[in-house]
């Protein structure tokens, strides 16, 4: 699972369309590289623009800032080159949705063994079974053996 949260000002992602236009480019993101679509949560969190600071100060409106924290689960990057490049990847994929504003992202990589998803532990990437659940594109009962 991409878990991503967009702390924004209230006004930057005025339009479900912005915000759909936004999701679905995270999400084309990670189903560009075989995770099921499901998987991609993002959440939009609008903010009165007087409780975001940076560097101890209210951002200027012509200057917003947007903040992107991301956790992942279902992935986890295994050398330095591979989270540049994703990081780099993600950058140019922001980019267009971000035009005018400051903004940082971050991510964070949690542990598989802490996740599931409708009480079901999430099969190995690039098993069948992930297979079967990008297909279906939901959680469904599999026999857990797979490596």
């Amino acid at each position: 699972m991409p878990l991503w949260i967009i702390y924004h000002p209230e006004g930057i992602f005025p339009t479900s369309s912005s915000k759909q236009s936004l999701a679905e480019a995270i999400t084309l993101f990670y189903t560009s590289i075989g995770l099921p679509a499901f998987y991609v949560v993002v959440n939009f969190v609008p903010l009165p623009p007087s409780n975001i600071f940076m560097g101890g100060k209210i951002p200027p409106a012509s200057r917003p800032f947007v903040r992107f924290v991301i956790n992942h689960v279902a992935m986890h990057q295994a050398s330095a080159t591979i989270m540049t490049f994703a990081a780099g990847r993600m950058t140019e994929m922001l980019g267009p949705h971000v035009e005018g504003c400051d903004w940082e992202l971050h991510v964070d990589e949690t542990p598989k063994e802490l996740w599931r998803i409708n009480g079901i532990v999430p099969p190995p990437n690039g098993s069948e079974a992930e297979k079967l659940w990008a297909e279906t594109n939901r959680a469904v009962e599999w026999e857990g053996k797979e490596t």
